[in-house]
Parts: C-alpha cells; sequence; structure tokens
C-alpha cells in the first residue's frame, strides 16, 4: 500500500529498499513477486527517481526528463522483472539525425545501417567496418579492454575524428562516457544500441511510471513517499534496519537505490567499513551532469517533423570536454510528437546538454538566473534552424541544470549517470564489507541508464535471494 505522511510502516520487513529510482522500483518489485516483504523508501513526492516528469497546470504540458531513448533489450528485461504490459508500452524510434560542421547524417541506429554509413558516407571499407563491430561486441570477453575509447577508435580509424564524432557523440550523451573513460564501457553501452536500434515508452513517462507503481502495489510492496532515511543502523558488521527521523524500521536486509558515495559516507558512515574499501570509496569519482531547456508549444500548433532525436552541434571537430562547456556548442533535442502522448495531443521538445555541476555551483544567483536565460535563449537559436519562427508558437520554457538536478533527485553533484566505472568495484563490494547491505544504481560501465538500473536490480536481487536463503 501508499503510506501516507502520518502512517507508520511496519516494525520489520525481509527488505529495505531506499530510494524509488528504476533500480529500487525493479529490485522491490522482484523480491516482491518472489513472496518477501518490501519497503520501498522514496524522499520525493513521486517514485521514477531521474525517470520522471513534470506538469505545469498553467500551459496544460508534461515534460519527461528522461525519456529520450534506450535499447530494445528494455523490452526483454520488462517482460521478464516487470509484466508484458508495462513491456508492451516500449516502442521504436526510427528517425535519428546528426548534424554537424563535419557531416549530416539520418539513422534507425541499427548496425546494418551504421555499416552502410560507414562504407558510403565515410569511405570506409565494408570489410573495416565489420571487424570494427565484431571487435567492439566482444570487448571484455575475448579481447583485451585495458586501453581507452579513444585508443580503441584509432586502432581501426586512425587519423578520423569524424568517425570518432559519429560513433562516439550519441554514447557520451546516454551515458556520460568520454574518450579517456575505458573501451569496455564505450563497447557495452554501443553493442546494446547496436542489437536493434533506440526504444522509447508510447504514454510518457508518466504513465510508464504510474503502471510500475500499480504493479509494485498489486505485488504487496509497501510505498513510503515524502520520507527520507536518516540513517542505515549497522551493528557489529550486520545491517539491522533503518532510522527515519528517530524511528526504527527492522530488516536484515537494507538495499540503497542512491548513490554509492553518499551511502557510504552518509547513511552508513566510515567507522563501519574496513580502511582499505573507505579509502577506495574515496577515489570513485562522479560522472557528469545535465542541463536541460523545457520547450511547450501552444495548444493547436503544430510543428513539421524534424526527427526524433537530434544531435546538434556547431563544434568543429568532437571534444568530450567541450560538450561539458557551459558556452553550448552541442546539444540534443528530443521532439515529443502527439503520438507519444496520444491522450495528451500537445507537441513539446526537451533539449539536453552535458555539465559540470562545479560551473553552475559557483555562480551567484543573479549570475545563476541569467547563465540559465542565456541557455534558454541559445536553445531557441538553434531550434529555430530546424523550426523557423518556433518562438511564436511557444507557451512554456523553462530550464534546469545540475543544481536542479541535484535539488530533486539528491544525486551528489546532479550526476546525471552516477559514478565513472571504478564505483562498480565498491558497489559490487558493499554485502561483503557488511552483511545484508547492498546497493543497486548508476555506477559506470554496464550499470547507468534504464536498461542499466533495471538489469543492475536483477543482479542485485539475487545476491540478496542468496543471502536470505544462507540465514533459513
Amino acid at each position: 500500500m501508499i503510506l501516507k505522511k502520518e502512517d507508520a510502516p511496519s516494525s520489520t520487513y525481509d527488505v529495505i529498499v531506499i530510494g524509488g529510482g528504476l533500480g529500487g522500483m525493479s529490485v522491490a518489485n522482484i523480491l516482491a513477486k518472489n513472496g518477501r516483504k518490501v519497503l520501498l523508501v522514496e524522499a520525493h513526492n513521486k517514485l521514477g527517481g531521474l525517470a520522471t516528469w513534470f506538469r505545469r497546470s498553467s500551459c496544460n504540458h508534461i515534460f519527461d526528463v528522461s525519456l529520450h531513448g534506450f535499447p530494445y533489450g528494455m523490452v526483454k528485461s520488462l517482460n521478464r522483472y516487470w509484466s508484458k504490459k508495462i513491456s508492451d508500452m516500449v516502442t521504436n524510434l526510427t528517425d535519428i539525425r546528426f548534424i554537424n560542421p563535419q557531416y549530416s547524417i539520418t539513422t534507425n541506429y541499427t548496425k546494418d545501417d551504421f555499416l552502410k554509413i560507414l562504407n558510403e558516407k565515410f569511405n570506409i571499407s565494408s570489410e573495416n567496418a565489420e571487424n570494427f563491430f565484431n571487435h567492439v561486441m566482444k570487448i571484455g570477453t575475448e579481447y583485451d579492454s585495458n586501453r581507452t575509447a579513444e585508443e580503441l577508435f584509432n586502432s581501426f580509424f586512425p587519423a578520423r575524428p569524424d568517425i570518432i564524432r559519429f560513433l562516439m557523440e550519441p554514447i557520451t550523451y546516454a551515458n556520460g562516457h568520454l574518450l579517456e573513460d575505458p573501451a569496455l564501457s564505450y563497447g557495452i553501452v554501443f553493442a546494446n544500441f547496436m542489437k536493434n536500434g533506440i526504444y522509447t515508452v508510447a504514454g510518457g513517462t508518466d504513465k510508464f511510471i504510474k503502471a510500475m507503481q500499480d504493479e509494485l502495489l498489486q505485488n504487496g510492496v509497501d510505498i513510503k513517499l515524502h520520507t527520507k532515511v536518516k540513517r542505515i543502523d549497522v551493528q557489529n558488521k550486520n545491517v539491522q534496519g533503518v532510522f527515519i527521523g528517530e524511528h526504527l524500521i527492522k530488516s536484515k536486509i537494507v538495499v540503497s537505490n542512491g548513490n554509492i558515495v553518499s551511502t557510504i559516507k552518509e547513511m552508513v558512515g566510515e567507522k563501519h567499513f574496513s580502511k582499505e574499501f573507505f579509502e577506495n570509496t574515496n577515489q570513485v569519482r562522479l560522472n557528469t551532469s545535465s542541463c536541460q531547456v523545457y520547450i511547450g508549444i501552444k495548444e493547436g500548433e503544430i510543428i513539421p517533423n524534424i526527427g526524433d532525436l537530434i544531435f546538434y552541434s556547431d563544434a568543429k571537430t568532437f571534444n568530450t570536454q567541450e560538450l561539458l562547456n557551459m558556452k553550448i556548442s552541442s546539444r540534443t533535442f528530443s521532439v515529443y510528437y502527439p503520438k507519444t502522448r496520444p491522450e495528451h495531443n500537445r507537441y513539446a521538445v526537451v533539449a539536453s546538454t552535458n555539465a559540470k555541476y562545479e560551473d553552475w555551483k559557483k555562480l551567484s544567483s543573479t549570475e545563476y538566473e541569467k547563465a540559465k536565460q542565456d541557455m534558454v535563449e541559445d536553445t531557441l537559436n538553434c531550434l529555430e534552424k530546424f523550426i523557423p519562427n518556433v518562438r511564436g508558437k511557444v507557451d512554456h520554457l523553462e530550464a534546469a541544470t545540475p543544481l536542479t538536478f541535484e535539488r530533486y533527485t539528491s544525486h551528489l553533484n546532479g550526476a546525471s549517470f552516477g559514478t565513472k566505472y571504478e564505483g562498480l568495484a565498491i558497489s559490487r563490494g558493499l554485502h561483503k564489507e557488511i552483511e545484508g547491505l547492498f546497493h543497486c544504481g548508476s555506477v559506470g560501465i554496464i550499470m547507468s541508464g534504464w536498461l542499466g538500473a533495471l538489469n543492475y536490480a536483477a543482479i542485485t536481487a539475487n545476491d540478496i535471494e542468496a543471502t536470505l536463503s544462507k540465514s533459513f
């Protein structure tokens, strides 16, 4: 049931999940379907984490925050860990555009189409293009992966920055990966997307999360919103439960769907970990954040079909550090046509850019508001290249920065994709340090994005079941 603000949870649960992002919701659902008594605690007023939306009643708009595209693997994972009803909401995006000074390309983002483009647009032999794909698909299994993404590209396409841009830019936007990050992290994400293209949810994030919440309730999960966990109670290297205010809710299993660094440092505390483990935690780097501009189109106005996802850049060449610059030269446009939300029947555009938290944090309040307004104006100027006079069609404009993401998600530094790859070892090792303490969240390599969150939840649920089985 959904527990109201004044309702107290039961005194004891088999499992307590802290954080209602896709990972937290999924691990709660899997365990509940296994017959476990589960409490899901969320600090915000709704579930979803970064997979969220907001409504502006003054203009009757709904804006999705992160519903821009994921691999086909979501269908299989949703069907397995949730239900066919939810997996049937997934639909294909077929019109992906790349526009920059080096090339202009439209693709359905499948392997066959990419091979054709590499051959016909970039004059790469079919053999070399096929060899690259075969290699990337096997990184981490058959091939040595101890090199960076940039080194990987240069081994196949030396002195071809245009090809590196084509292959890397959308992955940087999707998961925050940089050229200096491991080739392994790039390869796994790229391979996932290349299987069958890019997909989204028909009906919008609000409908999607509502269906998930309904299933959680159907499976007996207690959900407590507007509730922040004060700390996780640990005694003698064993989890005892969580404190909500001064009230202890008992459980021998606690799962954090929060940032792995804040879980360890703030919710548990240094004294409960070995010196080596805590020192390794201090080496974990946070991933980058994002900015977004939400553009609502007036009711009754129509915009042309300009594509589903547009990767646009004024930058002459691709540079992952330039993507983070406050002087924005590159952005993605996610276009929401009435087909996205048939019942809503409105047009909207969400422009997204990668960003550094520290660039926005250091601004004064006056500088901050001016920077947001400048970002909105620059975004409209860019969008008018695709939709002339779009300003006359707009009835709502709003901007989000890394500080916005920090405020609403409690992510450290507003990180959009959790931590860099070294966070995975810390996350996976958590229950080995403290019996009954688990984590699932965005921690680099394979665990970023919607599909990563869902699959990591399944891995964590399996670990928890193994632990619960040992206790009987």
